[in-house]
């Protein structure tokens, strides 16, 4: 079937608009700045993709996070990560019920719509384990029984990038299961004022109008429908290829730089992030500049820098930015 049969209406591409707006809205009437933090979170509730954001603290993660979940009126729940913490505290486990002279099932906080999961690099390997199947399969495993998470279904985790006493880096496998990775700095000196002024009397949120679930559920069904031409998935696929196999791409220089590139879920996340950038800018189709403007946040925690690179003081945005600029946009 053509795909351009299936293209949004422009009542549809309204709807989502509506909805992002409103969403929007109320995270201006409690954070300062940080608007590349709103889009993202934005496009991965759309998406039902996970962001893993990292910043130092006291940059508004924590209420940005609690603004989205009142405005969907969704259920939320902050998991604060130690290196005590067990797979069972956030999953649930098996208790004995004396009464009933048997074992029953007690859910843990993860069975939620939102869950911000702060300092997540201070979890041990199991806790991160059992929280990688809770992203990927949206499902928990206890007592060998398998039970399937609520939808929508988002993890927000955190991570400081300048104390590292106690914590555990997070393997490959789990950074790939983040659509999105943020970082974030500090406001500028018009935007301290501004937090403040916003502060001095009253910190609450001021939440206006309200979504609902369902509301969200329907509008991800409908951005999967946004048109993609085949000379766009030639355009990313020629960026993840650059990231994996740099001399295909006649970026020599950047071979010594980079011991692993991004899986193919990375280009998976970069058409499904784009589509959604596309629809937040009012347009049933993707532009090379929707994926330009998501490409950083898609790709930097999926690709993994030689030695070499990191004495050289290097960063993967600095890779990105090379094949973005080598890589000709249709």
């Amino acid at each position: 079937m053509d795909e351009t049969q299936n293209k949004l209406t422009t009542e549809e591409i309204n709807k989502v608009l509506r909805l992002g707006r409103l969403i929007a809205d109320n995270f201006k009437k409690n954070i300062v700045g940080q608007s590349e933090l709103i889009e993202s979170l934005l496009i991965c509730v759309l998406a039902e993709g996970h962001i893993l954001v990292e910043g130092v603290p006291g940059l508004a993660k924590t209420r940005a996070i609690r603004v989205l979940a009142e405005s969907l009126g969704a259920r939320f729940k902050r998991l604060q990560f130690t290196p005590d913490m067990l797979p069972a505290d956030i999953v649930g486990t098996q208790i004995f019920d004396q009464a009933e002279g048997g074992f029953k099932t007690e859910l843990g906080p993860i069975f939620t719509n939102i869950v911000l999961g702060d300092e997540i690099n201070r979890a041990p390997a199991k806790v991160q384990s059992a929280l990688l199947e809770a992203m990927q399969e949206r499902q928990v495993s206890i007592g060998g029984q398998t039970h399937n998470l609520p939808r929508p279904f988002i993890v927000m985790a955190t991570q400081n990038p300048i104390d590292h006493e106690g914590t555990y880096s997070l393997p490959e496998a789990q950074l790939d299961r983040f659509m999105f990775k943020q970082t974030l700095v500090g406001p500028s000196l018009a935007e301290e004022i501004q937090i403040l002024t916003l502060t001095e009397h009253n910190n609450d949120l001021v939440v206006g109008n309200k979504i609902s679930t369902q509301d969200i559920l329907e509008a991800q069904q409908l951005v999967q429908r946004i048109f993609v031409d085949a000379k766009i998935k030639e355009y990313i696929a020629k960026i993840i290829i650059a990231l994996r196999h740099p001399r295909e791409a006649n970026l020599v220089d950047l071979d010594r730089l980079i011991m692993h590139g991004s899986s193919p879920r990375g280009g998976i996340s970069l058409m499904a992030a784009s589509k959604i950038r596309a629809i937040l800018q009012g347009r049933g189709y993707v532009t090379p500049d929707d994926i330009k403007a998501v490409a950083h946040r898609c790709l930097r925690h999926r690709v993994v820098l030689t030695y070499e690179a990191e004495a050289e003081a290097v960063t993967t945005d600095f890779i990105i930015d090379k094949v973005l600029t080598n890589i000709v946009a249709p």
